[in-house]
């Protein structure tokens, strides 16, 4: 994973530690948390597409208290 290029949201404020990075393999789209880069999640792009769009329609908004 030393390999993949890392990308940080333009909406993340400098050097803080509390944003979502994504970067992309072969296939597959890897997630992590700046504050603790060691923890990865992957997925498909297409997953990640369909819970983008979930997540932006409100599917999940339920959760938040």
């Amino acid at each position: 994973m030393a390999s993949l290029r890392w990308q940080k949201s333009s909406f993340s404020s400098g050097d803080a530690a509390n944003c979502l990075e994504l970067a992309v393999g072969t296939g597959i789209t890897h997630l992590r948390e700046s504050d603790d880069p060691s923890r990865v999640v992957t997925t498909t792009p297409a997953a990640l597409r369909a819970f983008l769009r979930a997540a932006k329609a409100g599917e999940f908004d339920h959760l938040v208290p």
